[in-house]
């Protein structure tokens, strides 16, 4: 008997999907984005809910567990980051220098502790900085207008945003493999 899970997936059609592509998300009908503002913004819709895909269905236990030792990396602890990370982008581009921390300095990943309470807020910050990040964003549809005490270029922080997602999805497919054996795209 061993301690490593099995490798499984939801999907029926194609054996290393997520869910079957009927079932996606992140699948539109129909043709994709017009133009660059509209293509970068679905590439964060869709990094985000493939983060939010790989969370679901585990207890706080699952989501709180450092699966890849020695990392302190949980998928709770990515969700926590990616708030903060949120929170912190937007700081470059508001006046008045950057908000509070919203979990300390290595509290994101510290801090992501097998409680339903906890899980529940981590969700609740994710959803909220991401908003007010969105929001923030929305009154500059030129991608070329630059913000902020550094003169960052919206395009830039997209295109940062997607990135910091994309990169962080790649883990969250190692921790969710190493908890409870699934895989996917």
């Amino acid at each position: 008997m061993s301690d490593q899970p099995q490798r499984w997936t939801q999907a029926t059609v194609y054996p290393d999907m997520w869910v079957d592509p009927a079932d996606d998300p992140r699948e539109n009908d129909g043709a994709g984005p017009e133009g660059e503002l509209a293509t970068l913004r679905e590439y964060l819709r869709n990094y985000r809910l493939t983060l939010l895909m790989k969370c679901e269905g585990l207890s706080a236990e699952q989501l709180a567990r450092r699966s890849v030792p020695p990392s302190t990396m949980s998928l709770l602890g990515l969700i926590r980051h990616l708030a903060e990370a949120e929170r912190d982008w937007r700081g470059w581009i508001l006046p008045g220098g950057p908000p509070p921390k919203l979990y300390g300095p290595g509290g994101d990943f510290a801090g992501a502790v097998a409680d339903q309470a906890v899980v529940d807020a981590a969700y609740a910050d994710l959803a909220r900085e991401q908003a007010a990040t969105d929001a923030a964003l929305a009154e500059h549809p030129d991608l070329s207008v630059r913000l902020g005490k550094d003169a960052i270029a919206v395009r830039d922080l997209l295109v940062h945003r997607i990135e910091e997602y994309a990169r962080h999805c790649g883990h969250a497919d190692l921790l969710r493999e190493c908890v409870d054996g699934r895989v996917g795209q």
